[in-house]
């Protein structure tokens, strides 16, 4: 089977043609490298975008190639300034926080039954290799030591801006680019900088003003991904993904970094990047008050719900996060368990020959998941096979019985506040208000209240 995926870098879409063979029987393996979480808190919904959309093409990647011929690596950020700043202010060893939020981040990210990954490189674990990369550029002429830092020349790379599709002139004036007195260039970014004594620090060969003893520093962020990415999957790999907000400064600066190293004129082949999540149509932040983590979600849904409200929007999309939303995929995750057999078989147990052909070339062709869905409405008549083409995007794991116990139950309402929100619903129809209505409709869909509208009368029931 053929897959297309869109690549950033090109701006189009292509075929995946693998660019290695395995050792053993000489078919292609793939090589998938994702961004992912600074271990430093809660996950929030934006953080699971990507985990979800990527797991999904491992999984259609290991139903194509096999599952021994797919490597998927996705990093542990355990040393940023973000895990200091927030050890400080809880009074811990950096290392007892990075412990606890991983294990959160990994507790989250398999309740909205996601794969863990092949390979989960904690950049703390590959400070050589970091310091290896790093004495290559200063060598090749592509860095430099000044201060106790070492900085990445922008201007030495040609085509630098490539993926982001912008001059150097743009990048600066769109960045929050650092002004320090010791830069070639106002776009040149660190690689390894100085540690105080309470900072974590490695030693190091780059000492000079500002640095202490023995060179005692810690390696940039960039550097991190470059150094690890080539550590567990080589110099030049087939897919690398994230976030569209990875785009620049971090991506950008990685081509640069491993191609500059390695003499490469690419680092991955793909570059795949999924889109902004926004909260009930504004921008996530906790300023506005809608900050919101996997974990609050999972108390109240169920993780399939989450997952599958994720994937009614393309990945490359923004994605309006809301409620109602969710009780949509609620309602049809409901409906789809409600025709499978009492005692199905489990996702390990179903069989990849029953999966629907429409449904993998759709998820084939950069996993248009909204098509696929749209595919497994139709198969409500076929159980076995909606239950094996669901397995196939993480869906429909469980048995019956076992939906019936995870779902969200009925949710205690103010009945008044509901009769209020219903009377306010008829009367903007009654004005022909038709926005106002729509609105109050999902807030009422929001609240969990199924509505049933008569001549000039509505009823309502708290959703089972």
């Amino acid at each position: 089977m053929t897959i297309t995926l869109y690549n950033t870098l090109s701006k189009q879409k292509q075929v995946l043609e693998p660019l290695h063979t395995s050792s053993n029987d000489g078919k292609p393996v793939v090589g998938l490298y994702v961004c992912g979480p600074t271990v430093y808190d809660y996950a929030h919904i934006g953080n699971a975008r990507p985990v979800i959309v990527f797991d999904v093409l491992n999984r259609l990647l290991r139903h194509v190639y096999g599952e021994d011929h797919v490597t998927y690596v996705r990093n542990i950020t355990d040393v940023d300034d973000k895990i200091n700043a927030r050890a400080a202010e809880e009074g811990i060893d950096i290392r007892e926080l990075t412990e606890r939020t991983n294990k959160q981040f990994q507790e989250d990210m398999t309740a909205l039954n996601c794969y863990r990954p092949d390979v989960q490189p904690r950049a703390t674990e590959h400070i050589s290799e970091m310091q290896a990369l790093i004495t290559i550029l200063i060598e090749k002429g592509f860095a430099y030591e000044a201060s106790g830092h070492v900085l990445f020349h922008v201007p030495a790379m040609k085509g630098y801006g490539e993926l982001s599709n912008r001059s150097v002139d743009e990048m600066q004036a769109g960045a929050r680019v650092e002004v320090a007195p010791y830069k070639k260039d106002p776009m040149d970014f660190v690689l390894w900088k100085p540690s105080l004594d309470e900072e974590p620090g490695w030693d190091s060969p780059w000492q000079g003003e500002g640095a202490s003893k023995n060179g005692r520093g810690r390696p940039g962020w960039h550097i991190e991904c470059s150094a690890m990415a080539k550590a567990h999957l080589g110099e030049v790999f087939d897919i690398h993904g994230g976030g569209i907000d990875l785009v620049f400064p971090h991506h950008e600066n990685e081509i640069a970094q491993s191609c500059c190293a390695h003499e490469t004129d690419k680092m991955a082949n793909i570059w795949m990047h999924n889109g902004y999540l926004q909260v009930e149509g504004e921008k996530m932040s906790k300023s506005l008050g809608n900050f919101i983590t996997v974990n609050e979600v999972l108390e109240k849904w169920p993780g399939e719900v989450a997952r599958l409200a994720m994937l009614m929007t393309h990945y490359r999309q923004p994605i309006n996060w809301t409620e109602a939303n969710l009780s949509a995929a609620q309602k049809t995750l409901d409906g789809w368990y409600g025709v499978l057999p009492e005692g199905e078989a489990s996702e390990d147990e179903i069989s990849s020959e029953l999966l629907d052909d429409g449904l993998l070339s759709a998820l084939a062709d950069d996993l248009n998941t909204p098509k696929a869905i749209s595919i497994l409405h139709q198969l409500k008549d076929n159980p076995t096979a909606l239950k094996a083409s669901a397995n196939l995007m993480g869906l429909l794991s469980h048995s019956v019985e076992e939906w019936a116990e995870l779902r969200a139950p009925k949710l205690d309402v103010d009945e008044k506040e509901i009769e209020a929100l219903i009377a306010a619903r008829l009367e903007a129809r009654e004005n022909k208000d038709w926005a106002e209505a729509d609105r109050l409709r999902d807030e009422l869909v929001s609240k969990n209240i199924v509505l049933m509208d008569g001549d000039g009368f509505t009823d309502w029931e708290v959703k089972s």
